[in-house]
């Protein structure tokens, strides 16, 4: 029993170490992993530096959260191509690149007039990210209705 219990809490440690990572961590990551599995790390990485970009918004750091602003749209760009070219976690990859963009919107309303435009080029930059899956999509559903 107490084998049991100490393994249990040897993979709860191991997993919540695995969630831990830095966005460093997960850069370094991004390319030597399998092609399959890239999607679901860039969008990590983009969805934690939506979390520091407004974090740093609202310290006042608005240079450096320009550089998590445009590692978001960097690296949605790039789940967008690792997705496409896998064909691979499609609809995960619009979803959380469509909540994302809902989040900057979010951040972009906050900000003075200056610090409005990098926000709002990848918010740009994301939406085409998203027409793009989009039609990835369900070009493989019109293709399939045509061989019928």
């Amino acid at each position: 029993m107490r084998q049991l219990a100490f393994y249990i809490l040897l993979l709860a440690s191991v997993c919540g170490a695995a969630k831990d990572e830095t966005v460093a961590e997960l850069k370094a990551h991004v390319e030597s992993a399998h092609p399959e599995d890239r999607p679901v790390l860039c969008i990590r990485i983009a969805q934690q530096q939506l979390r520091n970009a407004d974090s740093l918004y609202s310290e006042g750091n608005a240079s450096q959260a320009r550089a998590a602003v445009e590692d978001i749209a960097t690296y949605s760009e790039k789940a967008r191509d690792a997705a496409t070219q896998t064909k691979k976690h499609l609809k995960n990859v619009e979803i959380d690149v469509r909540k994302m963009v809902d989040k900057l919107r979010d951040i972009k309303r906050t900000l003075v007039f200056e610090d409005q435009p990098p926000v709002e080029q990848a918010i740009h930059r994301l939406e085409d990210v998203r027409t793009t899956l989009l039609k990835e999509m369900f070009a493989k559903d019109s293709k399939k209705e045509q061989k019928k």
